[in-house]
């Protein structure tokens, strides 16, 4: 006698199967457990967002700048090029003099990178109307009291 297709890959992947059916009765029992031992207090202050003992003040709703967000994405960015740095550390016996250069033509290229945001203002957090821009006297090398 043989089983068919579909009762043999049933019969294979069973674990699996056994697997979702308890995460799913988890998830249930938890859920419902939660909402019928829940309490049911209505209060007043019941629903006010609350931290660390100290009543939220102001709006939640604020105005970030483009810059903020600009700085968390170079951030960002940059730890994944840490991330490949340190992979090609833990390799460099196997990738050998090759690998070496390989790595050093990217940090360069991250470094032109790093260096044309600084020269282009990007990472700059002061509005331009803000900053201060130091002029330089000249400075005369003729003594006014030679005759």
């Amino acid at each position: 006698m043989s089983m068919s297709t579909t009762t043999e890959i049933i019969a294979q992947h069973w674990a699996f199967i056994v697997f979702i059916v308890i995460a799913f009765g988890l998830c249930a029992f938890m859920l419902t457990g939660g909402w019928l031992l829940g309490g049911r207090a209505r209060a007043r202050y019941k629903d006010t967002p609350f931290e660390s003992g100290i009543e939220s003040v102001g709006d939640t709703h604020i105005r970030l700048s483009a810059k903020f967000y600009l700085v968390a994405m170079f951030f960002v960015i940059f730890d994944v090029e840490a991330l490949f740095l340190y992979a090609w550390a833990t390799s460099i016996r196997e990738s050998g003099w090759i690998g070496f250069v390989e790595a050093a033509i990217f940090i360069l290229v991250l470094l032109a990178g790093l260096v044309y945001l600084v020269r282009i203002g990007a990472l700059d957090w002061a509005p331009a109307r803000r900053r201060v821009v130091v002029k330089t006297a000249t400075v005369s090398h003729t003594n006014p009291h030679k005759q």
